[in-house]
Protein backbone atom coordinates (compact mmCIF):
# COMPACT_ATOMS: atom_id res chain seq x y z
CA UNK A 1 0.00 0.00 0.00
CA UNK A 2 1.61 3.07 -0.89
CA UNK A 3 2.26 4.97 2.06
CA UNK A 4 3.17 8.78 3.26
CA UNK A 5 5.83 9.89 1.17
CA UNK A 6 4.65 7.89 -1.83
CA UNK A 7 1.10 9.61 -2.04
CA UNK A 8 2.74 12.98 -0.91
CA UNK A 9 5.46 12.68 -3.64
CA UNK A 10 2.42 11.90 -6.09
CA UNK A 11 -0.07 14.88 -4.98
CA UNK A 12 2.99 17.19 -5.56
CA UNK A 13 3.07 15.67 -9.30
CA UNK A 14 -0.24 15.99 -9.79
CA UNK A 15 -0.32 19.51 -8.42
CA UNK A 16 2.48 20.67 -10.71
CA UNK A 17 0.69 19.30 -13.85
CA UNK A 18 -2.17 19.55 -14.14
CA UNK A 19 -3.02 23.05 -11.21
CA UNK A 20 -5.44 25.74 -12.98
CA UNK A 21 -6.72 23.00 -15.28
CA UNK A 22 -10.60 23.25 -15.81
CA UNK A 23 -12.71 20.71 -14.23
CA UNK A 24 -14.89 19.00 -17.56
CA UNK A 25 -16.68 16.07 -15.56
CA UNK A 26 -16.01 13.31 -13.19
CA UNK A 27 -16.49 10.14 -14.33
CA UNK A 28 -17.16 6.96 -12.31
CA UNK A 29 -16.28 4.30 -13.66
CA UNK A 30 -17.04 1.66 -11.17
CA UNK A 31 -20.48 1.24 -8.82
CA UNK A 32 -18.01 1.00 -6.28
CA UNK A 33 -15.42 4.04 -6.70
CA UNK A 34 -17.54 6.94 -5.58
CA UNK A 35 -18.79 6.77 -1.38
CA UNK A 36 -20.38 10.07 -1.45
CA UNK A 37 -23.64 11.56 -3.02
CA UNK A 38 -24.06 14.94 -1.46
CA UNK A 39 -22.29 17.00 -2.83
CA UNK A 40 -22.41 15.62 -6.14
CA UNK A 41 -19.22 15.38 -8.18
CA UNK A 42 -20.97 17.42 -10.70
CA UNK A 43 -20.96 20.21 -8.34
CA UNK A 44 -16.95 21.05 -9.14
CA UNK A 45 -17.49 21.21 -13.15
CA UNK A 46 -16.29 24.22 -14.39
CA UNK A 47 -13.73 24.97 -11.43
CA UNK A 48 -10.17 25.01 -11.89
CA UNK A 49 -8.11 22.29 -10.09
CA UNK A 50 -6.75 24.87 -7.22
CA UNK A 51 -4.55 22.28 -5.29
CA UNK A 52 -3.43 18.75 -4.78
CA UNK A 53 -2.42 17.58 -0.88
CA UNK A 54 -2.41 15.08 1.23
CA UNK A 55 -3.61 13.68 4.53
CA UNK A 56 -1.97 10.48 5.89
CA UNK A 57 -2.48 7.68 3.12
CA UNK A 58 -5.39 10.17 1.26
CA UNK A 59 -4.90 12.43 -1.77
CA UNK A 60 -6.33 15.48 -1.60
CA UNK A 61 -7.77 17.09 -5.19
CA UNK A 62 -9.49 20.37 -4.69
CA UNK A 63 -11.48 22.51 -6.80
CA UNK A 64 -12.57 25.06 -4.19
CA UNK A 65 -14.50 24.95 -2.74
CA UNK A 66 -14.92 21.15 -3.11
CA UNK A 67 -12.37 18.52 -2.32
CA UNK A 68 -12.08 14.78 -4.10
CA UNK A 69 -10.85 12.76 -0.82
CA UNK A 70 -9.17 9.51 -2.94
CA UNK A 71 -7.80 6.65 -0.78
CA UNK A 72 -5.93 4.52 -3.04
CA UNK A 73 -6.18 1.11 -0.49
CA UNK A 74 -4.01 -1.64 -1.66
CA UNK A 75 -3.30 -1.25 -5.45
CA UNK A 76 -4.74 1.65 -6.21
CA UNK A 77 -3.15 4.40 -8.80
CA UNK A 78 -4.01 8.20 -9.57
CA UNK A 79 -2.42 9.26 -12.52
CA UNK A 80 -2.73 11.30 -15.39
CA UNK A 81 -4.56 9.22 -18.17
CA UNK A 82 -2.78 9.52 -21.43
CA UNK A 83 -4.41 6.89 -23.63
CA UNK A 84 -8.40 7.85 -22.63
CA UNK A 85 -9.28 4.04 -23.26
CA UNK A 86 -12.87 3.45 -23.10
CA UNK A 87 -12.97 0.85 -20.17
CA UNK A 88 -8.90 0.62 -19.18
CA UNK A 89 -8.07 -2.26 -16.92
CA UNK A 90 -8.54 -1.55 -13.27
CA UNK A 91 -10.56 1.84 -13.58
CA UNK A 92 -12.86 3.44 -11.17
CA UNK A 93 -12.86 7.09 -11.66
CA UNK A 94 -11.84 9.36 -14.72
CA UNK A 95 -11.62 13.38 -13.84
CA UNK A 96 -11.83 14.75 -17.60
CA UNK A 97 -10.35 18.94 -18.07
CA UNK A 98 -11.73 21.40 -20.46
CA UNK A 99 -8.09 20.91 -22.54
CA UNK A 100 -8.68 17.58 -22.99
CA UNK A 101 -6.33 16.05 -20.36
CA UNK A 102 -7.22 13.62 -18.36
CA UNK A 103 -6.74 12.34 -14.32
CA UNK A 104 -7.68 8.37 -14.40
CA UNK A 105 -7.92 6.39 -10.95
CA UNK A 106 -7.34 2.79 -11.07
CA UNK A 107 -6.81 -0.24 -8.78
CA UNK A 108 -4.99 -3.69 -9.59
CA UNK A 109 -6.88 -6.91 -8.17
CA UNK A 110 -10.59 -7.39 -7.99
CA UNK A 111 -11.65 -6.10 -4.84
CA UNK A 112 -11.57 -2.13 -5.53
CA UNK A 113 -11.93 -0.86 -2.11
CA UNK A 114 -10.35 2.68 -3.47
CA UNK A 115 -12.93 5.31 -3.44
CA UNK A 116 -13.59 8.95 -3.43
CA UNK A 117 -15.39 10.93 -1.52
CA UNK A 118 -16.58 14.61 -2.69
CA UNK A 119 -16.86 16.92 0.42
CA UNK A 120 -17.40 20.45 0.21
CA UNK A 121 -15.38 23.42 2.67
CA UNK A 122 -12.89 21.98 4.85
CA UNK A 123 -12.22 18.78 5.06
CA UNK A 124 -10.09 18.34 8.45
CA UNK A 125 -12.19 16.17 11.06
CA UNK A 126 -14.74 14.68 8.79
CA UNK A 127 -15.34 11.10 7.03
CA UNK A 128 -13.44 9.61 5.81
CA UNK A 129 -10.29 11.83 7.78
CA UNK A 130 -12.48 12.04 10.38
CA UNK A 131 -10.33 9.55 12.69
CA UNK A 132 -6.87 9.94 11.42
CA UNK A 133 -3.93 11.38 13.72
CA UNK A 134 -1.54 13.80 13.37
CA UNK A 135 1.07 13.29 9.97
CA UNK A 136 3.84 11.03 11.39
CA UNK A 137 6.20 12.98 10.46
CA UNK A 138 4.91 16.54 12.25
CA UNK A 139 4.05 14.93 15.70
CA UNK A 140 5.47 15.90 18.79
CA UNK A 141 7.66 13.90 20.94
CA UNK A 142 5.56 14.68 24.16
CA UNK A 143 2.37 13.93 21.81
CA UNK A 144 3.97 10.85 20.59
CA UNK A 145 4.99 9.53 24.66
CA UNK A 146 1.62 10.34 25.60
CA UNK A 147 -0.29 8.16 22.83
CA UNK A 148 2.35 5.50 23.01
CA UNK A 149 1.46 5.15 27.10
CA UNK A 150 -1.96 5.50 26.44
CA UNK A 151 -2.28 2.76 23.68
CA UNK A 152 -1.02 -0.48 25.45
CA UNK A 153 -0.04 -2.10 22.62
CA UNK A 154 2.40 -3.70 20.72
CA UNK A 155 4.84 -0.68 18.59
CA UNK A 156 4.58 -2.24 14.91
CA UNK A 157 0.96 -2.37 15.37
CA UNK A 158 0.72 1.33 16.90
CA UNK A 159 2.86 2.54 14.41
CA UNK A 160 0.55 1.22 11.65
CA UNK A 161 -2.61 2.57 13.73
CA UNK A 162 -3.52 5.55 11.14
CA UNK A 163 -5.61 7.04 14.39
CA UNK A 164 -2.68 7.24 16.06
CA UNK A 165 -0.02 8.36 13.35
CA UNK A 166 -1.35 9.16 9.67
CA UNK A 167 0.79 7.80 6.81
CA UNK A 168 2.45 4.90 8.24
CA UNK A 169 2.28 1.34 6.53
CA UNK A 170 4.04 -2.24 7.09
CA UNK A 171 7.05 -1.46 5.46
CA UNK A 172 7.88 1.53 6.92
CA UNK A 173 6.80 0.33 10.47
CA UNK A 174 9.23 -2.72 10.23
CA UNK A 175 11.92 0.17 8.92
CA UNK A 176 11.01 2.62 11.78
CA UNK A 177 11.50 0.06 14.50
CA UNK A 178 14.71 -1.12 12.76
CA UNK A 179 16.17 2.58 13.20
CA UNK A 180 15.10 2.96 16.54
CA UNK A 181 16.79 0.33 17.58
CA UNK A 182 13.14 -0.91 19.37
CA UNK A 183 11.29 -4.39 19.33
CA UNK A 184 8.98 -4.65 17.05
CA UNK A 185 7.07 -6.32 19.74
CA UNK A 186 7.52 -3.75 22.22
CA UNK A 187 5.13 -2.80 24.57
CA UNK A 188 4.14 0.69 24.17
CA UNK A 189 3.70 1.90 27.52
CA UNK A 190 7.00 0.19 28.51
CA UNK A 191 8.80 2.48 26.41
CA UNK A 192 11.76 4.70 28.07
CA UNK A 193 11.60 8.37 27.54
CA UNK A 194 15.14 7.29 25.37
CA UNK A 195 13.42 4.98 23.42
CA UNK A 196 10.40 7.33 22.56
CA UNK A 197 13.08 10.34 21.26
CA UNK A 198 14.68 7.50 19.26
CA UNK A 199 11.56 6.51 17.79
CA UNK A 200 10.41 9.95 16.91
CA UNK A 201 13.83 10.29 15.10
CA UNK A 202 13.61 7.24 13.24
CA UNK A 203 9.98 7.95 12.09
CA UNK A 204 10.99 11.76 10.82
CA UNK A 205 14.09 9.94 9.21
CA UNK A 206 12.71 7.06 7.69
CA UNK A 207 9.86 9.12 6.13
CA UNK A 208 12.06 12.02 5.34
CA UNK A 209 14.66 9.49 3.11
CA UNK A 210 11.79 7.47 1.30
CA UNK A 211 10.23 11.72 0.71
CA UNK A 212 13.77 12.26 -0.78
CA UNK A 213 13.52 9.03 -3.05
CA UNK A 214 10.18 9.36 -4.12
CA UNK A 215 10.16 12.79 -5.20
CA UNK A 216 13.37 12.04 -7.63
CA UNK A 217 10.92 9.38 -9.82
CA UNK A 218 8.41 10.40 -12.14
CA UNK A 219 5.77 7.99 -11.55
CA UNK A 220 4.85 6.22 -8.00
CA UNK A 221 6.96 3.56 -7.30
CA UNK A 222 5.99 -0.19 -7.05
CA UNK A 223 6.93 -1.56 -3.19
CA UNK A 224 9.53 -3.74 -4.50
CA UNK A 225 11.28 -0.31 -5.30
CA UNK A 226 11.19 1.87 -2.27
CA UNK A 227 14.15 2.00 -0.14
CA UNK A 228 14.16 -1.06 2.56
CA UNK A 229 16.55 -2.15 5.11
CA UNK A 230 14.90 -5.20 6.65
CA UNK A 231 11.59 -4.95 5.11
CA UNK A 232 10.89 -7.93 2.77
CA UNK A 233 14.84 -8.91 3.20
CA UNK A 234 14.39 -12.50 5.55
CA UNK A 235 17.11 -14.24 5.20
CA UNK A 236 19.50 -11.28 4.48
CA UNK A 237 22.41 -9.59 6.25
CA UNK A 238 21.01 -6.71 7.81
CA UNK A 239 23.15 -3.47 6.57
CA UNK A 240 24.27 -2.16 10.16
CA UNK A 241 25.82 -5.48 11.75
CA UNK A 242 25.85 -8.37 9.66
CA UNK A 243 23.08 -10.50 11.31
CA UNK A 244 20.40 -12.25 9.61
CA UNK A 245 17.19 -10.44 8.84
CA UNK A 246 13.76 -12.43 10.17
CA UNK A 247 10.41 -12.37 9.59
CA UNK A 248 7.55 -13.06 12.10
CA UNK A 249 4.35 -13.99 8.78
CA UNK A 250 1.08 -13.31 9.39
CA UNK A 251 -1.95 -14.00 7.09
CA UNK A 252 -1.61 -10.32 5.90
CA UNK A 253 1.69 -9.16 6.26
CA UNK A 254 5.21 -9.72 7.74
CA UNK A 255 7.32 -8.21 10.46
CA UNK A 256 10.85 -8.47 10.01
CA UNK A 257 13.56 -7.26 12.46
CA UNK A 258 17.44 -7.61 12.99
CA UNK A 259 17.85 -9.36 16.42
CA UNK A 260 21.31 -8.18 16.67
CA UNK A 261 19.52 -4.31 16.65
CA UNK A 262 16.41 -4.74 18.06
CA UNK A 263 16.13 -7.23 20.63
CA UNK A 264 19.46 -7.68 22.40
CA UNK A 265 20.00 -11.02 20.11
CA UNK A 266 16.53 -12.49 21.20
CA UNK A 267 14.80 -14.16 18.49
CA UNK A 268 11.02 -13.84 17.66
CA UNK A 269 9.24 -17.04 17.56
CA UNK A 270 7.90 -17.11 13.73
CA UNK A 271 4.69 -18.18 14.27
CA UNK A 272 1.14 -16.42 16.06
CA UNK A 273 0.79 -18.24 19.20
CA UNK A 274 4.06 -17.74 20.59
CA UNK A 275 5.22 -15.69 23.23
CA UNK A 276 6.57 -12.57 22.09
CA UNK A 277 9.15 -10.43 23.64
CA UNK A 278 7.73 -7.61 25.32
Amino acid sequence: MPELPEVRAQAHRLGEHFRGRLLDRFEALSFTALKTFDPPPDAARGLALSSVGSRGKHLLVGFEPYTFVVHLMQGGRLEPDVKQAAKPRGCLARWRFGDGSALLLTEAGREHRAGVWVLEGPVEGRSPLDDLGPEADEIAVDDLAMRLAASSTRLHGFLRDQRQLAGLGRRLANEVCRRAKLSPFASTRKLTEESVVALGAAIGAAIAESLEYEAGQDHMTRSAERPVRVHHRAGEPCPECGDVVRAVSYNAYTVNSCATCQTGGKILADNTTSRFLK
